[in-house]
């Protein structure tokens, strides 16, 4: 199945695909090559200023031999994909399992990616794999539920 125009939303803007359009084997996907800006704003607004993230010296005498970057800044990525692009806006973010497979430094570019694979009608619930890729190397990956609401009556 062809993937997910990065652009597609619904002509309200407020919505993304109507449940009734999903399909198995629909995707998209989101890229954003990392900065050291991105971590320290992260470590700021989540708190999580475990010296991995922030000092080098520290860093540098860790398994990972050098600074990295949160997994959850890395897997929020997931969220950009879910919430704007498949299923899109208008969609209820309810469970993310994660598994981190490797680190992501400052300079990377990571690219999450949604794939449905499954739904669920009577719940209106879309299962998604999702994954996190740096080049070839999979960084993350995991399963997403999204509840997609009837439209109209998403608030």
């Amino acid at each position: 199945m062809a993937n997910v125009a990065d652009e597609q939303v619904s002509d309200s803007g407020i919505y993304g695909y109507p449940y009734e359009e999903l399909k198995v084997g629909m995707s998209a996907s989101y890229a954003k090559t990392i900065t050291d800006a991105d971590i320290v704003l992260f470590a700021g607004i989540s708190g999580d200023i475990n010296p991995v993230h922030l000092n080098h010296e520290f860093a540098a005498d860790t398994m990972f031999e050098g600074r990295i970057a949160h997994g959850l800044l890395t897997a929020s990525f997931i969220s950009t994909v879910l919430g704007v692009r498949l299923p899109g806006p208008g969609g209820i973010y309810l469970r993310q399992d994660l598994n981190f497979k490797a680190p992501v430094r400052s300079g990377d570019t990571v690219n999450a990616r949604a794939t449905i694979r499954e739904l669920v009608p009577e719940k209106r619930r879309v299962i998604l794999e999702t994954v996190c890729t740096v080049g070839n190397t999979v960084v993350l990956n995991g399963t997403a539920h999204v509840y997609i609401p009837p439209q109209g009556n998403f608030w």
